[in-house]
């Protein structure tokens, strides 16, 4: 692509597209700026004019991500319709939607060593895309007796954590570590465990 087809306002945007692709690729520390530069068609001295170095790229990719990802959750939250149980279970499900359709942004957010409070733009985001799941799990937790009531921000950092190691161990391809079970179930019928476990689903017959 011609370095001339790029104006102030999209070169940003190309080099995070960059950075995305070379995550995939080769992990977040598997790449330099001049790396990107080079992916994106433009000059390593083109780069500095917007990012003061690869972390700053990758949290910029972070925090697309978060954005999307947010939405996405959102989306499946569903202002905690049609129950307070199917928001909860819609969204670990859109964790694992996220984390396949959007890999290099997965990785940027929650493989890269970068915090979410590095810039208040990213903490934000960040912090709006992790409170719908901790909203949904306040819902839900209303449902549990009271002696049996862990704190909304455990009850959802509890599904984040299983949510996660089925993302990391099954959904993202980690050599000698497929299972014999689609993640999708595995993440539902661990969820149902848990959820059996609080009094929120009857046990089976």
């Amino acid at each position: 692509m011609s370095k001339r087809g790029y104006h102030h306002g999209n070169l940003r945007t190309a080099l995070v597209e960059a950075a995305l692709s070379l995550i995939e690729e080769k992990g977040p520390t598997g790449f330099t700026l001049s790396e990107a530069a080079k992916t994106a068609g433009v000059t390593p001295a083109a780069v500095y004019r917007h990012f003061a170095g690869r972390e700053d790229l990758i949290a910029e990719a972070a925090r697309q991500g978060y954005e999307i990802f947010g939405d996405l959750m959102d989306f499946a939250y569903a202002d905690g319709q049609p129950s307070a149980l199917a928001a909860f279970e819609a969204t670990g499900r859109a964790y694992l939607a996220f984390a396949r359709k959007y890999p290099g942004h997965y990785v940027a957010m929650f493989e890269s060593g970068i915090s979410i409070n590095r810039t208040p733009e990213l903490a934000l985001v960040a912090n709006r895309a992790l409170g719908v799941l901790q909203k949904a799990a306040s819902d839900l937790s209303q449902h549990i007796p009271a002696d049996k009531r862990p704190p909304a921000q455990m009850f959802s950092a509890h599904i984040w954590a299983m949510s996660h190691g089925v993302v990391e161990l099954f959904a993202r391809g980690s050599p000698g570590t497929k299972s014999p079970f689609p993640p999708e179930d595995l993440l539902e019928t661990g969820i149902g465990i848990y959820l059996r476990g609080l009094g929120l689903i009857p046990p089976d017959d």
